[in-house]
């Protein structure tokens, strides 16, 4: 008497079960490490020093250093590239604040025809990598950061400059139209990391 080979549904639905416990434990590795990755150790202001901000946020994309000894730290961070944090510290090294700087609160500050290059830079920090572009007919340059707009979407934030005076000329917000089917991605956006 032969054995029955089983059949391919059978075969299936023993191996199914297999293959969904391996998803499920690979996906809470890759979240455990994404956590762990994304999640930097709290910070409180005014008694975090400089080395305790460094370890917990890395080395900064841009500083500030001001003739009072105060420094401002630029990081940009996020799913997508969403958020960017700035550090303040106090002359003796001390956090002062950690905000969140690409928002409307923020955006508002720029003012066409008086910023320039400069004071957008330590106000949003570094445009997006690729993000920036020349139109030599207008002689106009134009940075670009990714942000969440106030319904929780991926937008961006242009700030378009002179390119001879470094002035701004205008600024303006559009969805990011990037996602499945050319839908506006949701943002998942990083709480701050301060107590």
């Amino acid at each position: 008497m032969s054995a029955t080979k089983p059949t391919l549904r059978q075969r299936g639905a023993s191996r199914f079960p297999r293959h969904l416990e391996w998803c499920v434990a690979a996906g809470a590795a890759w979240l455990a490490a994404a956590c762990a990755v994304l999640t930097p150790a709290p910070l409180q202001q005014g008694v975090s020093s400089r080395e305790e901000v460094l370890a917990a946020l890395g080395e900064p994309a841009m500083r500030w250093q001001d003739p009072d000894g105060h420094e401002q730290l630029a990081y940009p961070h996020g799913p997508a590239g969403t958020e960017t944090f700035m550090a303040f510290l106090a002359p003796d090294g001390r956090l002062e604040k950690l905000e969140k700087v690409l928002n409307m609160e923020h955006f508002a500050r720029i003012e066409p025809g008086r910023s320039d290059r400069a004071a957008v830079l330590r106000l949003l920090g570094p445009a997006l990598a690729g993000g920036t572009s020349y139109f030599a007919r207008r002689d106009e340059l134009v940075w670009e950061w990714r942000f969440c707009d106030e319904w929780n979407r991926q937008a961006f934030f242009d700030v378009l400059f002179d390119a001879s005076t470094g002035i701004v000329r205008s600024t303006m917000q559009r969805p990011e139209l990037g996602g499945w089917d050319g839908v506006q991605p949701w943002c998942s956006q990083w709480v701050l990391p301060v107590r």
